[in-house]
């Protein structure tokens, strides 16, 4: 695959490599995609799109696309994880579309992927390419590849997740921490659970700590019911998109909650098990011709269901900063794109670890109405409140 030092390359096919690829080649990059995976598979987890991140995808030309298969949540519901009260409400659907310019969707990972993947020339993703040296000077970077190649690219963004191997040559290793909790995922016909209300709903158990709790939405157009479960345990250390589970053990972590919130669990046939890991904020994501983004910048706890969304925004607001910008100058346009979005994404990254956003009402526009494509460039988000409101 041809390279150059007018290439910007991109370490890491998921959905914030895809997008900034998309995004930067419409504004004029040629851009290459290095993916350690020897092929796309239908790996991973199921995920939430706010109003941010469905925005930002329309904006991109993929937002129809995504719609095919996804739900579309009525409502935002808090419920306390054993009376089963409700805390808070949001409508979402048509009412947020209208407040935010788009609704909230809940979709498989490997679909929003699947609608990436189309919206960008396969010749420029390089598969099997797990990069085992970067080296950045003056005029580019230089990779190394365990296959024996190697590339010359001008610019190098790592959206290589957690373990990222671009953030490691830019900042040094630094392991990720283990948090301490650990999540469950299963899906569920709705038709095997028709009795339980708010199916169609984004709905929050609360659990009696701020590790404890039970997320369930719509999958497949409502057809399926996905169940996100988080706990305390210290005893399994597994990070993995695809480790079985015990649902003995998922029922019996969550036997004090509500009969509406067990009923879901009951239903499950198997469950997958994973670990949860952490960092903490970055104080830069820039250095020279390398940066981050996504989960390589600030991989956050999945409590405010954002990880994919503050990726999604990364990734836009970045290639709006490169968008007419030669090479020589790159440098201080990556600066500038720290600039305006540390601030946003790290308070994100606090308000997920604390797990209290939303819980008792609350305001969400400080999140959901972010416009990716409009904010200014080179300055720090505003109108941001505090994360735990």
């Amino acid at each position: 695959m041809h390279t150059s030092e007018s290439t910007i390359g991109i370490v890491g096919a998921g959905i914030g490599g895809l997008v900034a690829a998309i995004a930067l080649r419409r504004a004029g990059h040629d851009v290459v995609v290095f993916e350690q995976a020897k092929q796309f598979a239908r790996v991973g987890a199921d995920i939430n799109l706010t109003p941010n991140a469905v925005r930002a995808l329309d904006g991109l030309g993929v937002g129809d696309a995504a719609r095919v298969t996804a739900a579309r949540p009525s409502h935002r519901i808090s419920r306390t994880y054993d009376s089963g009260e409700e805390t808070s409400r949001l409508e979402m659907a048509d009412s947020a579309e209208q407040r935010y310019g788009a609704p909230q969707l809940t979709i498989h990972r490997a679909d929003l992927l699947a609608a990436l993947a189309d919206m960008f020339p396969a010749e420029r993703v390089a598969l099997g390419k797990r990069a085992e040296t970067i080296a950045a000077d003056d005029n580019g970077v230089t990779l190394s590849f365990s296959d024996g190649t190697s590339a010359r690219v001008g610019v190098l963004l790592g959206a290589d997740g957690i373990h990222s191997g671009v953030r490691t040559a830019m900042f040094g290793a630094e392991s990720p921490r283990f948090t301490g909790i650990v999540a469950y995922r299963a899906v569920v016909p709705a038709e095997r659970v028709a009795g339980v209300p708010n199916l169609g709903a984004f709905t929050k158990w609360w659990g009696p700590n701020p590790q404890s709790q039970i997320v369930t939405f719509p999958l497949n157009r409502g057809k399926d019911i996905f169940i996100f479960a988080t706990t305390p345990q210290d005893t399994w250390h597994l990070e993995s998109w695809t480790a079985p589970g015990s649902v003995d053990e998922l029922r019996e972590q969550y036997v004090a909650y509500h009969p509406e919130a067990r009923a879901l669990l009951d239903a499950c046939d198997t469950v997958l098990k994973t670990a949860l890991y952490e960092r903490d904020p970055m104080p830069a994501w820039a250095q020279g011709r390398l940066a981050l983004l996504g989960d390589a910048a600030h991989p956050m706890l999945p409590f405010m269901a954002q990880g994919a969304g503050m990726a999604i925004e990364d990734a836009v607001v970045l290639s709006r900063h490169l968008d007419g910008v030669a090479m020589a100058d790159i440098p201080a346009a990556l600066q500038a794109y720290q600039t305006a979005r540390i601030e946003r994404a790290s308070q994100v990254q606090l308000g997920s670890r604390g797990n209290n956003w939303l819980r008792e009402g609350g305001n969400a526009d400080w999140v959901y109405a972010y416009d990716a494509w409009a904010v200014p460039l080179g300055e720090p988000a505003q109108g941001a409140v505090a994360a735990t409101a």
